[in-house]
């Protein structure tokens, strides 16, 4: 099966103090984001989303130097805290002696997911992922898809992941550049996008096609359901084409980020083409 809209429509140290309980509770209603590299991320941002951070006093090393000049040129003067505190605000997180206080990652919707859409210059170039929970699975579609050179991830609203601090620090940074657009009704976002001429294909290991016969160029979407499920029947027969990875070896299935970077990178290759 060919995709008719690739023919058509290419529309350094500060004094130490402790962290007292109030500074602890500002944190409601805001994103705590631990480790250095997410953190490091969200200071690159003009407009950074960064209102404090905290720093481990065991580190003092060139990545916390950095994350100190950054934090200096907004204004931002970082505390130096022992671990054991650093432990208290993330428990179970691996922070590696960082934690910043965020205001949170503006709601996107369906009505910016379409803005984006008419101002883009290209062809749109897009990740859906159907029902994904694991909030490592979807900072790793993340961080894949902004290498790929998507323009946006999409997820329904409910019975999936949101941006939580461990999917933030998994995405490596590529959750504070690329938009995370969360719907309420993934398949009428799924009739609306092909209205705009996106080409929407769904991955499902019963399909004859394979992701290599597919046509991925054009206005493209790429929908991946979850984990251990797959994409859902109504997604499915919304989709425009389905298509399989070819598996070889013992292995039926890819965990879903793998699968999402193995998709991504065969439509970015096609669409150089």
């Amino acid at each position: 099966m060919s995709n008719p809209s690739s023919k058509d429509k290419n529309h350094k140290h500060t004094k130490r103090r402790r962290t007292s309980k109030s500074e602890a509770s500002s944190s409601v209603g805001n994103d705590l984001v631990f480790g250095l590299h997410a953190i490091q991320a969200a200071l690159e941002i003009t407009n950074t989303r960064v209102l404090e951070i905290w720093l481990s006093d065991e580190r003092d090393d060139a990545r916390i130097n950095d994350i100190v000049d950054a934090a200096h040129k907004h204004g931002i003067k970082p505390h130096r805290v022992e671990r054991e505190q650093l432990d208290e605000m993330a428990p179970d997180a691996r922070h590696q002696g960082g934690i910043a206080k965020c205001r949170p990652i503006g709601n996107l919707d369906e009505t910016d997911l379409f803005k984006l859409l008419d101002e883009l210059d290209e062809a749109p170039f897009l990740l859906i992922l159907d029902c994904v929970q694991d909030p490592h699975n979807l900072g790793a579609c993340m961080r894949s898809a902004e290498a790929a050179g998507a323009h946006a991830v999409i997820a329904p609203k409910d019975r999936a992941s949101a941006l939580t601090p461990t999917a933030l620090k998994v995405s490596s940074g590529a959750a504070e550049r690329l938009p995370f657009i969360q719907v309420t009704n993934l398949a009428r976002v799924l009739r609306e996008l092909q209205q705009y001429g996106v080409w929407v294909v769904g991955t499902s290991g019963e399909s004859e096609t394979t992701l290599f016969d597919a046509d991925l160029k054009g206005p493209l979407a790429v929908v991946l359901g979850a984990e251990g499920k797959g994409i859902r029947r109504l997604t499915r027969e919304n989709c425009d084409q389905v298509m399989l990875i070819p598996m070889h070896g013992g292995a039926e299935s890819l965990n879903v980020s793998v699968a999402a970077g193995v998709c991504l990178f065969e439509a970015s290759r096609q669409r150089l083409l």
